[in-house]
């Protein structure tokens, strides 16, 4: 077919021939690469193929993005197009719609297994007591609180704060088992946390 024009190009840089066939004939000379019909069809789906996808979306960059891939897949396949099954913007409508409601889907996604590793990182009960010590405490009176911890918890709870190490890193610096570690953290930051509330 060639190369495939730019999408969602200036309106200004689209030619504005005179249409004198419907879209979908437009859509069969693009089939065979005619870019000059595929500027047509572009001034015709552009509009409603950005308004669907910011509809399904709420975003406009995001919509731009999901705009271009419908009208770069309606490029790409215009000779699947059947026209007996529906008009070319119905076409074009229902692919924008369902590549939205993928971008939806998987914007979700990635948020859900960054909010799990944040949820499942051992480090996160601790970076909240930090918070909590910052408020009016330096570093040294941080270190003095862990004094409440017994040898083997304060030196899990060092090694994962104050040093920077993985749980499993941890595990292997106190030649551990990893559910170990994470237990002597975990339970390390409940009395610090008890510490703390003791303090106030």
């Amino acid at each position: 077919m060639g190369s495939h024009p730019g999408i969602l190009r200036n309106e200004a840089a689209v030619p504005r021939a005179v249409a004198v066939d419907s879209p979908e004939m437009l859509l069969g000379r693009v089939a065979l690469g005619d870019e000059r019909a595929f500027s047509q069809v572009y001034e015709a789906l552009a509009g409603p193929v950005l308004g669907t996808a910011t509809r399904v979306l709420r975003n406009r960059a995001l919509a731009e993005e999901v705009a271009q891939e419908t009208l770069l897949e309606i490029w790409r396949k215009a000779a699947t197009f059947t026209p007996g099954r529906g008009n070319l913007q119905s076409w074009a409508l229902t692919i924008a719609h369902r590549r939205a409601v993928d971008r939806v889907r998987s914007e979700e996604a990635a948020s859900a297994r960054e909010t799990r590793a944040w949820r499942m990182d051992p480090r996160r009960g601790l970076d909240q007591v930090a918070d909590q010590a910052t408020l009016g405490c330096e570093c040294v009176e941080v270190r003095a609180a862990l004094r409440v911890l017994t040898a083997l918890q304060r030196r899990a709870v060092e090694l994962a704060y104050f040093d920077g190490f993985t749980c499993r890193e941890v595990a292997e610096r106190l030649e551990v088992p990893v559910s170990t570690a994470k237990s002597r953290i975990q339970d390390g930051l409940v009395r610090l946390r008890d510490a703390w509330g003791g303090s106030e």
